[in-house]
């Protein structure tokens, strides 16, 4: 496994590659960003993986300096997988010689739910996957379903301007108890990571309800926030939304997703789960 900083020497070094898949990730890496790494493995015949910490999709009094940096145990857990041909983990200097200051236009959906309450954040992702995707050139890129609005403004931005690359999900990785894989956890204290699993059973309650018949998404959205404030939660969103499009969803819908972002502490936590239902 080789690592690489510098762009130049990357492109040397992948110019007679043919397969390349890419997986993106900030570091900090664990057993979700490890299932991508596989799936990876699976679309082509050279896997890299990418670690930067992007200050672009950090607003002010986010975590960017307290975000957790070990390059060195995150090689070691991508040698010891045995998947991976190439981690390339520029610096800043490399990514931003100069001040971004071309940025991408970006489409309603990008202010919406996370959007709405983290400003900024899609378009500082869109213009860092939009980089390394030029610089590492793969044919496909592995993005969580975990981050599933993400995952769809990455389709999108491929989509519409004509990458040649396939964007891949990756299935949200839980612990046994369903908390929900994230670089993030690690802040929780011991009692907060005992709690921290409601988000994920609100989440299910909305969908079993969904799946028993209860159309009534709004009423359904403002149960799962009081029930999350009653447990000292502070909630961003709860919501069902139409799965392809993240529209608000109407009762003739079929395929659904039901999206929440709560912060536990200091703690902000994300989680999704689909529905698919018969009309």
């Amino acid at each position: 496994m080789e690592l690489v900083a510098d762009i130049s020497s990357l492109r040397a070094r992948l110019r007679h590659e043919s397969s390349i898949a890419f997986v993106p990730t900030m570091g900090n890496l664990h057993e979700g960003h490890l299932s991508l790494v596989r799936l990876a493995q699976q679309e082509a015949d050279f896997v890299v993986v990418g670690i930067f910490v992007n200050r672009l999709q950090f607003a002010p009094g986010e975590d960017f300096d307290r975000y957790p940096r070990t390059l060195i145990d995150d090689c070691k857990l991508l040698e010891n997988l045995g998947a991976v041909d190439m981690v390339f983990a520029p610096g800043e200097k490399d990514l931003y010689p100069v001040p971004q200051e071309f940025m991408l236009e970006l489409p309603p959906v990008a202010h919406i739910l996370e959007g709405e309450f983290r400003p900024g954040f899609f378009r500082g992702v869109a213009t860092v996957v939009l980089k390394l995707l030029n610089i590492v050139q793969p044919q496909a890129a592995i993005f969580g379903k975990k981050d599933f609005q993400q995952l769809h403004i990455m389709r999108e931005l491929v989509r519409q301007l004509n990458l040649p690359v396939e964007i891949v999900a990756g299935e949200t990785v839980r612990a046994p108890d369903n908390l929900a894989s994230s670089s993030r956890n690690r802040y929780l204290t011991t009692e907060e990571r005992t709690e921290s699993t409601r988000l994920y059973q609100v989440l299910l309650q909305v969908k079993q309800a969904i799946e028993n018949g209860n159309r009534n998404f709004h009423g359904l959205e403002e149960n799962a926030k009081k029930l999350l404030r009653e447990h000292h939660w502070k909630t961003d969103y709860v919501a069902v939304r139409h799965r392809d499009t993240l529209d608000p969803s109407c009762k003739e819908d079929e395929n659904l997703v039901i999206l929440g972002a709560a912060r536990l502490g200091k703690t902000r936590l994300i989680d999704n789960l689909e529905i698919s239902i018969k009309n």
